[in-house]
């Protein structure tokens, strides 16, 4: 069979249909970065075989492809048009809800420096594209924190099914689904924030507001490509089934920090020159525990304090209010506490590689746990898919920076715990009754569904070894590059066996650098400086890189090329 996916041993093959990315195949190079993230921070690329999915490929829609991508041929599926769609018409409402992670990543993207804390001047110039309500998306993370700890305290005193997964991410909810679905009754019942925002706003927001649910457009402002999909589900529709509109959904439409940050610049407007603006006052303020959900371990964080509320009717003390084992940037953290004589055993995973190795530690019982976190970016949503590229490959500095931002506005916040925002309990005592009622089950909860049938039973053998590039030999008496993406293998003769770690071509995709075979670059007889491209492989030589440089391979320039020694 002839796959429709072209350069699929190179590149991840992505669906015409992908509610998150798409690829542009005018800019690819063929540089195998995608593949490798998906692969190898990420597991799904490695997981299943195009062959027995009848060519369909297999994506959990994280985007970390997109932000990879050095000449951005992937990108998140631009969906701004639906809102400026929306308002043209006079007799809608639009309303934008804006998750954590944003106001800490949006102005990189104006030449700020990386976690500088926008909230205020991104609020501005929501309402300088025409929102008629901002609201904040923290205050659906303190309901979910509500609904989740709720269920945890359930499943211990219970001897529920443990450990209880955090569901907040879905691309982590999607990979369980299609990997691991004999374990999707781990995943917390408690939908993401968004899933709550959604028909929290059509229903509760309207009547406070005195709106007609069918006038009201809702928009969430995030870091992750994956709501996206997330908000198409079926059952993301809890507002329909209680006001009886078949064409109701909770959400009406996703747009990433990139997808703000290029319509903002299209409109001529900049965000340093905007003067800060507040969120509504209705469903606007939150805790400093819901603001901390962007961060890796944030959710865990946030969870405990109020569960430690809710079986000692007490806040927790310092330590636990600032968890410092679940912070951190390690791939799998863990944490063991004691809650009321209740001994909790916890853990915080990033990356969804790092998830498969835990989740095959935990079926075959060589680790026990009673509440896990997984986000499928590296950071959290800090390092979502649909963020600032503020450098490719992005680094751990960056993400640190939004990361610290994100934990200073929750310890200079006044209310710190979910279970004290007044808002929160009015929504419980107006509206949703109590965590875990009736009313909040129909609405803030959900179930999963098993989705490995797309895999035809075929799962391929998944080690946690993963290849590396191999070290330029200093002894090496030829060089050999790769003619799909341009990285150059340093060794005395190639393997049979050999494949490039950039986009794994075999041995026959290599032809040997001749001194005497002039080069991009010719190298005059007194060169001794090389430079290599970070992103592709491709080396030059010559005795300095000029000031506007670029790569010949990925066009990338002068400032992602490093010297070797």
């Amino acid at each position: 069979m002839i796959s429709k996916h072209e350069f699929s041993a190179i590149r991840i093959p992505i669906e015409k249909d992908n509610p998150a990315i798409v690829r542009n195949e005018e800019l690819c190079i063929k540089c195998g970065q995608c593949r490798k993230v998906c692969e190898e921070e990420i597991a799904v690329g490695r997981m299943y075989d195009l062959a027995a999915t009848n060519d369909t490929a297999v994506c959990i829609h994280c985007g970390q492809c997109a932000n990879v991508c050095p000449v951005n041929s992937i990108s998140e599926v631009d969906d701004t048009y639906k809102i400026k769609q929306a308002m043209q018409d006079p007799s809608m409402r639009i309303v934008v809800s804006t998750s954590p992670s944003v106001r800490v990543a949006l102005g990189e993207e104006f030449g700020m420096p990386a976690g500088t804390f926008v909230e205020g001047l991104m609020v501005a110039a929501l309402r300088s594209l025409g929102f008629h309500y901002v609201l904040d998306t923290n205050f659906s993370a303190d309901l979910t924190i509500m609904e989740e700890a709720a269920e945890l305290v359930k499943r211990i005193s219970t001897h529920g099914t443990l450990p209880q997964f955090t569901s907040c991410c879905p691309a982590w909810v999607k990979f369980v689904e299609t990997f691991y679905p004999e374990m999707r009754n781990h995943l917390s019942s408690a939908k993401s924030p968004i899933g709550m925002q959604g028909p929290t706003i059509k229903t509760y927001f309207a009547q406070k507001q005195k709106l007609a649910a069918d006038r009201i457009f809702n928009v969430a402002l995030t870091p992750c490509t994956a709501k996206k999909f997330e908000i198409g589900r079926p059952e993301m529709n809890a507002a329909a089934a209680e006001l009886d509109d078949v064409n109701l959904r909770d959400m009406d439409a996703v747009i990433t920090t990139r997808e703000l940050a290029r319509w903002l610049k299209a409109e001529g407007i900049d965000l340093n020159a905007l003067k800060p603006s507040e969120y509504d006052s209705f469903m606007g303020p939150a805790s400093g525990a819901g603001i901390i959900f962007g961060n890796t371990g944030g959710v865990m964080e946030a969870a405990i304090r109020t569960a430690y509320w809710m079986l000692t009717d007490e806040n927790p003390k310092a330590d636990l209010v600032k968890l410092t084992p679940v912070r951190g940037m390690d791939g799998i953290r863990e944490a063991e506490l004691e809650i009321n004589g209740i001994p909790v055993r916890a853990a915080v995973v990033h990356g969804t590689e790092n998830a498969r190795q835990l989740m095959e530690k935990i079926k075959a019982k060589a680790v026990n746990y009673d509440f896990v976190e997984v986000m499928t970016c590296r950071g959290g949503c800090i390092g979502g898919g649909g963020q600032p590229k503020s450098a490719v490959p992005m680094n751990d500095e960056i993400r640190q920076a939004r990361i610290d931002s994100l934990y200073q506005k929750d310890a200079d916040s006044t209310i710190r715990f979910s279970h004290e925002n007044p808002q929160i309990q009015a929504v419980y005592k107006e509206f949703y009754s109590k965590p875990l009622s009736e009313k909040a089950e129909r609405f803030l909860h959900t179930e999963y569904v098993d989705r490995s049938a797309i895999l035809n039973g075929v799962h391929p053998k998944v080690t946690n070894i993963l290849p590396k590039a191999e070290p330029a030999s200093k002894t090496a008496t030829s060089r050999f590059k790769c003619m799909i993406c341009g990285y150059v293998a340093e060794m005395d003769e190639l393997p049979e066996d050999y494949k490039c770690p950039i986009c794994f071509q075999g041995r026959e995709m290599f032809e040997e650098i001749k001194t005497s075979k002039p080069e991009a670059e010719p190298k005059p007889q007194s060169v001794k400086r090389r430079f290599k491209c970070m992103i592709c492989g491709y080396v030059a030589e010559m005795d300095e890189l000029p000031e506007d440089y670029k790569c010949p391979i990925c066009f990338q320039g002068r400032e992602m090329f490093e010297e070797i020694v």
